[in-house]
């Protein structure tokens, strides 16, 4: 069964536009947890407009308690400032099973596409070395039909991340199946070079039951955005369980 890692950024985003400790980004991971959610993600930005540094060592004592993984995403090519060490310091500090690598620039609202092959790989590869001495799974993000995905395993990473955002976009007009076809295509190819696919970026109870019909092998999906969404309406425990509900559904049977 594909792994459910929540993204808790948007509850970091709560809190923070009111300043205080509410709502209360640990106590949310915990209710994700309690209702069955595999594992937490969170994506610290250099400027903390969601998680901050005290999350992360906070969230890394949560996942340890419970036995789960954090996966901490984020631009290991950012520079450290007030506030924020460091994409690998952070790792150094906290450990977590799996780093997602993303190349975002620090004025993005969110991750909106994958590493060129061509031109981050010589970068990068240190870095994987790096996390991987700490015992860090590494996870690049990539964009659905991107070249050159051979790079990603010479490197040492362990999985690629499938930027799903393209994808929710075309489902959402109702003509996803090149979206799909891309995504799928990607998929079969990292995996036959050894590499694990994960999956992220606007997954939801409308799209996800069709991308994993669709997709073969996917080992984790990361939803964040949508799903704190709809635990505005339904709760948090309930929505939970309906993502883990689409993740147990057999093949075939997406909605």
């Amino acid at each position: 069964m594909t792994a459910l890692s929540v993204n808790v950024n948007k509850i970091a985003v709560l809190r923070n536009s009111r300043g205080g400790t509410e709502p209360d980004v640990v106590r949310a991971a915990r209710t994700c947890l309690s209702a069955g959610a595999h594992g937490i993600t969170v994506h610290p930005r250099p400027d903390q407009r969601h998680i901050r540094t005290a999350d992360v060592h906070a969230l890394s004592a949560l996942t340890r308690e419970c036995g789960v993984e954090l996966n901490l995403e984020g631009n290991p090519f950012a520079p450290p400032r007030e506030g924020y060490p460091g994409f690998l310091a952070l790792c150094d500090a906290v450990r977590p099973a799996q780093a997602t690598l993303v190349p975002d620039a620090d004025g993005q609202i969110t991750s909106d596409h994958g590493f060129d092959f061509s031109r981050d790989m010589d970068r990068l590869q240190p870095l994987v070395a790096e996390l991987k001495a700490m015992g860090c799974r590494v996870s690049l993000f990539v964009d659905a039909g991107c070249e050159g995905l051979a790079e990603a395993a010479r490197v040492g990473a362990d999985r690629v991340e499938i930027f799903t955002g393209p994808f929710a976009e075309a489902a959402a007009r109702g003509d996803a199946a090149t979206a799909l076809a891309l995504c799928a295509r990607t998929a079969r190819e990292a995996q036959a070079l050894g590499l694990g696919v994960n999956a992220g970026h606007d997954l939801s109870q409308d799209n996800l039951g069709d991308f994993l019909t669709a997709v073969p092998g996917v080992l984790e999906v990361s939803i964040g955005h949508a799903l704190i969404g709809e635990a505005l309406y339904a709760g948090l425990e309930r929505t939970v369980e309906a993502y883990l509900a689409i993740l147990q559904a057999p093949a075939g049977a997406a909605r």
